[in-house]
C-alpha cells in the first residue's frame, strides 16, 4: 500500500478515535419565567385567546379523587420496622380532578381541572390539551393559596393566576410566573405582564363555574375524608431475616 494512502487511513482513524472519546454535548434550556421575551408573550397571548370562553361539552366526563403519600419510603425507614402509623403521619396530598371534552372541531380536545391540598398549600391547575398538536401541545393555568384557609373558602373566591405554561412540540416550554423577591429584596417589576395574568385569571374563573368545581371539589374531599377514617392503620412490612 502506498505510504500516502496509509497516512490518510491513520489520520481518519485517529480523528474517529478522538471524536469517540469526547463527552456527549448536553444542551440546557433556561426558562426566564419572570420576564419572558416579547415573542414569548405574544405566544402566550395567542394561546389564551384560543381557549373557548363559552364552550359546550360532550357527554363524556370524569370526576376522580385520591390521596398520594409524600416520601413514603424515607419516612418508613426513619420510623423503624415495628412502627405503626396512619397515612396522615407520612405527609400526604389530597386531590380531586374533573375532566370534560370539547366537541370537534374545537381546537382543544379536553380541559382538566385539578385541586390538590397538603399541609402547606392549596393548588388549582387548569389544563387545556390541543386536539391536533403541531406546535402547541397544551396550555396550563395555575394558582395557589396557603393551607391556612379551607378548600371551600378558597373556592368561594376567584384566586388570581400565578403561573401560565405553554408546552410545545419539539421546543422548550414557555412559562410566565409570579416571582417573589430574592434574599429579602422586593419582587421584580412584572407590571408589563399584568394583562396576561388578568386574562388567565378570567379564564380560570369562567371554568370554575363551567366545571362546577366550587360544589364538586368540597363534596369529593369530604368523601375522601370519610374513606380515610375507615382505612386500616398502615404497618410497615419488616424485611425477611437472612439465615445465619
Amino acid at each position: 500500500m502506498p505510504r500516502k494512502y496509509l497516512t490518510i487511513i491513520i489520520s481518519i482513524a485517529v480523528a474517529q478515535l478522538a471524536s469517540a472519546q469526547q463527552p456527549p454535548q448536553v444542551k440546557l434550556n433556561v426558562l426566564n419565567v419572570c420576564a419572558p421575551s416579547a415573542e414569548e408573550q405574544q405566544e402566550i397571548t395567542s394561546a389564551l385567546q384560543r381557549i373557548p370562553r363559552e364552550p359546550s361539552f360532550t357527554q363524556d366526563f370524569e370526576i376522580d379523587r385520591g390521596r398520594s403519600l409524600l416520601d413514603q419510603g424515607a419516612d418508613l425507614l426513619k420510623l423503624g420496622q415495628n412502627a405503626q402509623m396512619s397515612s396522615s403521619d407520612l405527609g400526604s396530598s389530597d386531590w380531586v380532578r374533573v375532566r370534560r371534552e370539547f366537541p370537534a372541531p374545537v381546537t382543544f380536545a379536553t380541559v382538566q381541572y385539578s385541586f390538590s391540598k397538603d399541609s402547606q398549600s392549596l393548588v388549582e391547575t387548569l389544563v387545556f390539551r390541543i386536539r391536533d398538536p403541531k406546535d402547541l401541545l397544551l396550555v396550563a393555568i395555575e394558582d395557589s393559596a396557603s393551607a391556612v384557609t379551607t378548600p371551600a373558602n378558597m373556592l368561594t373566591t376567584d384566586t388570581p393566576a400565578t403561573r401560565i405554561k405553554l408546552e410545545r412540540f419539539g421546543k422548550s416550554s414557555i412559562v410566565l410566573a409570579r416571582c417573589p423577591g430574592t434574599e429579602g429584596g422586593p419582587p421584580p417589576d412584572q407590571s408589563a405582564y399584568e394583562p396576561l395574568f388578568r386574562s388567565a385569571s378570567a379564564i380560570a374563573a369562567d371554568y370554575r363555574d363551567l366545571l362546577e368545581v366550587r360544589r364538586t371539589v368540597p363534596e369529593e374531599l369530604a368523601r375522601l375524608g370519610r374513606m380515610t377514617k375507615r382505612s386500616p392503620v398502615l404497618k410497615p412490612v419488616a424485611p425477611e431475616k437472612k439465615p445465619q
